[in-house]
C-alpha cells in the first residue's frame, strides 16, 4: 500500500469538534466521488495567493474537481504568483504596520494580503500587457470569451513559460486550463484585471465593452452545464468561503426550479462549507447549512457539513484526505 502520513495523522489525532467536522466531511467527499458525482469546489478570500494551488491542482488533475466558482482576484491571483513568485514579499508582522508602512509599502506598489505583498509591475502589469493584447485580438476576430477563457488561452499559447517562478503543476489555473475545466467567475469587473479592461475600455485600447462576458451570461452557461451534468451524476458542492463565490453557483437550483419551473432538476448532492464567520443577523457566509433548505437549494437529506475554521488549513487537509495522501 502507498503511504499516506497526512492522512494517517489526521485520522489519529482528528477525532472531535471542527477536527472531525474536517474528516467527515472529506470523507462525504470521496464518497460522493466514489457514488459516481461529480464535485464543484468555490474559491472565495485569497485562496490563491494563499498558493491553495499546491492542493487543488492535483485535486483537477486526479479528477476530484468537475467545475470551479471563484472570484476574479482568485482567477487572476494564481497567474500572478506563476509570474511573479520571487517578487513577492511575506510580512509576517503585518499586525503591527502603522498606516506610515502601509503607505510606504503602497509608494513600492506593494500590494498587501494580509502578510502577502503582491508586486503591481512583476506581477499585476505584467499580466495586464497579455491580457490587452488578448482582449484586442478577440476583438478583431469579433469574439467573446469568459475572463476564465482570455486566461486559459493564455496559458495554453506558452508565452509565459519562460517567466514561470513556481513549478507550473502547482498552478491551479493551469490544471483548470489543461482539461479545460468548466467555471464561472461571478462579479469578476471588481478584479484587478476586471478594472484594468474598464480602464481600456474607457481609454478606447478596447473598443467594445462586451469582447469580455460576465455576470449574466455566466450564469446561463452554468445553468446549462448543471442541467448537463445533473441529468448524468449527482453535483455536489464545496465551498471555501462565502461571498460571491458560493452564493452565485448555489442559487442555479432555486432558478431552475422557481424561476424556469424545471422542476427534474436535481438538488446539490453534497454540501460543505470551510467557514471562518460566525453565525450571525443577515450573515450569509456564517449561515449554516440547514438555512439552505429554506431557499431551495439544499434538500433535507442532502449531506451537509459546516468546518469552522482557517480555510487556508483546512482545505490543503481536506484534500489531502481525499487524495490519500
Amino acid at each position: 500500500m502507498p503511504s499516506a502520513p497526512v492522512t494517517d495523522f489526521i485520522r489519529h489525532h482528528y477525532r472531535h469538534f471542527n477536527a472531525a467536522a474536517l474528516v467527515d466531511a472529506a470523507d462525504g467527499y470521496r464518497k460522493h466521488l466514489d457514488d459516481g458525482g461529480a464535485m464543484l469546489v468555490t474559491l472565495a478570500g485569497a485562496m490563491s495567493t494563499a498558493e491553495l494551488g499546491l492542493s487543488l491542482a492535483e485535486m483537477i488533475r486526479q479528477d476530484k474537481v468537475h467545475a470551479i466558482s471563484c472570484t476574479g482576484a482568485n482567477l487572476e491571483e494564481d497567474v500572478f504568483n506563476l509570474v511573479a513568485h520571487e517578487c513577492y514579499e511575506r510580512v509576517p508582522h503585518y499586525r503591527q504596520l502603522t498606516p506610515q508602512d502601509e503607505q510606504a509599502l503602497l509608494e513600492r506598489h506593494m500590494n498587501r494580503v494580509t502578510d502577502t505583498c503582491i508586486p503591481e509591475a512583476e506581477a499585476m502589469r505584467r499580466i495586464e500587457k497579455e491580457m490587452v493584447a488578448e482582449w484586442q485580438a478577440a476583438e478583431e476576430r469579433g469574439e467573446r470569451l469568459f475572463p476564465h477563457e482570455f486566461l486559459y488561452r493564455l496559458l495554453m499559447s506558452g508565452r509565459l513559460e519562460k517567466e514561470y517562478q513556481i513549478d507550473p503543476k502547482d498552478s491551479w489555473l493551469m490544471a483548470a486550463a489543461e482539461r479545460d475545466l468548466p467555471m464561472v467567475v461571478p462579479g469578476w469587473e471588481d478584479s484587478t484585471l476586471g478594472n484594468m479592461f474598464a480602464a481600456h475600455v474607457i481609454d478606447g485600447d478596447v473598443r467594445n465593452v462586451h469582447t469580455v462576458r460576465t455576470g449574466i451570461e455566466y450564469m446561463t452557461h452554468f445553468a446549462e452545464w448543471y442541467e448537463r451534468t445533473g441529468a448524468e451524476r449527482s453535483i455536489g458542492f464545496f465551498q471555501i468561503g462565502g461571498g460571491i463565490a458560493g452564493d452565485f453557483p448555489i442559487c442555479v437550483v432555486p432558478m431552475l426550479h422557481q424561476d424556469l419551473q424545471r422542476e427534474e432538476a436535481p438538488l446539490w448532492g453534497y454540501f460543505c462549507q470551510i467557514s471562518d464567520s460566525t453565525t450571525s443577523y443577515g450573515s450569509y457566509s456564517g449561515a449554516v447549512p440547514s438555512e439552505k433548505i429554506t431557499w431551495g437549494k439544499l434538500g433535507v437529506d442532502t449531506p451537509s457539513h459546516i468546518i469552522e475554521s482557517d480555510a487556508s488549513i483546512v482545505a490543503p487537509l481536506v484534500f489531502a484526505l481525499v487524495l490519500g495522501w
